[in-house]
């Protein structure tokens, strides 16, 4: 005679391990809500980085004498705009480095952080008289060709800092650098204009 068939129930699913689904369904739900949130708020609010830029500038002088020595006045128009509509901006260590044909003449730079308020911007004038700066015959045939064709060219590199809070996305820190050619017409001093504008890193 054969023997009656006995079943037997499943092991209960100890608690902890329905307290850590429970968990981990509560996590995903709040990541899921927080990527939404913060997509819509970027879609509202449409964050833009702060920019520096060159927006004119101006040679008074530039020459050099019969012992070589370079002797330069340099006027820059500096300005640091921010476009977001609803944030407003704070920069800091803006130190940029002016070269002409490898050598370091003027550094322009802030010595405390400034605030730019939204949809606005500051503008900086910084006017500059260099020291004798001497120059080899290379340096000197290169001051004789820019003054022969009518333009000066400069370097001019470096950065600032921009730190802004955007609604529900919090703060938000870049590194905003700018590396561009100033020209310009030696005879009069005259600007060239050229896009001389920051990119954020």
């Amino acid at each position: 005679m054969s023997k009656p068939l006995v079943s037997t129930p499943p092991p209960r699913t100890h608690f902890l391990w329905w307290l850590a689904a429970i968990l981990c369904t509560i996590l995903t739900v709040a990541i899921i809500i927080a990527g939404i949130v913060i997509f819509i708020g970027y879609m509202v609010i449409h964050p833009r980085v702060p920019v520096i830029s060159v927006v004119d500038a101006y040679l008074p002088h530039f020459n050099y004498d019969e012992a070589g020595v370079l002797v330069m006045q340099v006027n820059i128009l500096l300005r640091s705009k921010n476009d977001n509509r609803k944030a407003h901006a704070r920069l800091s260590n803006l130190n940029l480095e002016l070269f002409f044909d490898g050598n370091r003449i003027a550094v322009l730079s802030t010595a405390t952080p400034y605030e730019v308020k939204k949809n606005s911007s500051v503008d900086f004038n910084y006017e500059y008289t260099s020291d004798s700066i001497p120059l080899n015959p290379s340096q000197m045939n290169h001051v004789d060709e820019s003054l022969k064709k009518d333009e000066v060219s400069f370097e001019l590199k470096g950065g600032v800092r921009a730190q802004w809070k955007v609604g529900v996305l919090g703060s938000i820190k870049l590194l905003c650098h700018l590396n561009c050619r100033l020209q310009f017409h030696s005879s009069n001093g005259s600007y060239i204009p050229r896009r001389c504008s920051s990119r954020s890193k």
